[in-house]
């Protein structure tokens, strides 16, 4: 870690996460036009957002938030093959991917993470993972923060863990420890013809909210862990979605953690961390399609 990026740390820690996150959601919330048009505004050409892409053009938002989660022209990101492949979940920059080895998970050059930690503390989930495959993608400011699924399933369960709400860049990754198993964060498990598959949304620094495609916003900055299993809802019909379907949405930014069981799917070989992905590319192989 750099010298100039130690007090970034420094003032993370002492800082109110989650008292800083509720006030700048109240402003990104507002509808108030000079509000919302002066943020949207501001924030396009501070971070060079492509406003092509966008279903719908900058003054036409009721919020920030809604400008922040906008939608996409419907031909704006194709979807890779999913028979054959995993599809990126998100549009961002590959943190770390790799092997999840001895229940622990690469977060950057020196430090890591347990999946067991990163799941809220279940051992027998966490087992499911052991020896498999990890990818983490982080949604910068100006990427399209809508997270979709990496590939066909059925939601078995969720679980919202409590946490801080520490930034989620390169520099705080490879200054706090333990940085993704100690944010506030949701982990979805579904099941798949790969087995299981978990797609863990992080919270950040400033992160107003977390939503679901199948049960809306989530209460963020809560104190208790929420775990909900599908198979125990009775008359309840767990959702099920293709590869490419949206699961969810970030409102302001954050970083997405994608886990695979043993033996399923083989990360492409071009990929290294740093290197930008968007959503519905093909980011690796699945092992049942040879």
């Amino acid at each position: 870690m750099s010298i100039v990026s130690k007090p970034f740390i420094w003032l993370q820690h002492a800082l109110p996460h989650h008292a800083l996150s509720r006030f700048a959601g109240r402003f990104a919330a507002s509808e108030n036009p000079w509000i919302k048009d002066l943020l949207i505004r501001r924030f396009i050409l501070a971070y060079d957002v492509d406003m092509g892409e966008a279903e719908r053009p900058e003054r036409d938002y009721k919020s920030f938030n809604d400008f922040f989660t906008r939608t996409l022209k419907h031909d704006a990101r194709p979807i890779a093959d999913a028979s054959r492949h995993i599809v990126s979940p998100a549009d961002g920059a590959i943190s770390q991917l790799g092997r999840i080895t001895d229940g622990r998970i690469v977060q950057a050059k020196g430090r890591d993470y347990s999946v067991r930690e990163l799941l809220g503390g279940d051992a027998d989930l966490a087992g499911r993972f052991h020896n498999g495959q990890f990818a983490t993608i982080y949604l910068s400011p100006r990427d399209y923060h809508r997270v979709h699924m990496p590939v066909s399933g059925t939601l078995s369960s969720t679980t919202y863990v409590p946490g801080q709400l520490f930034s989620v860049n390169a520099a705080t990754a490879q200054g706090v420890e333990g940085l993704f198993a100690r944010n506030e964060r949701l982990a979805c498990i579904f099941d798949t013809e790969l087995g299981s598959v978990a797609s863990v949304m992080v919270g950040a620094m400033i992160v107003a909210g977390i939503e679901t495609a199948w049960s809306g916003p989530v209460e963020p900055h809560g104190k208790a862990l929420i775990r909900s299993v599908l198979a125990e809802a009775e008359g309840e019909e767990a959702p099920s979605y293709e590869a490419g379907d949206e699961m969810g949405k970030f409102l302001l930014g954050s970083t997405v953690v994608l886990l695979f069981e043993e033996g399923r799917i083989e990360w492409l070989a071009d990929f290294r961390p740093g290197d930008k992905v968007r959503m519905g590319q093909a980011i690796a192989r699945r092992l049942d399609a040879e």
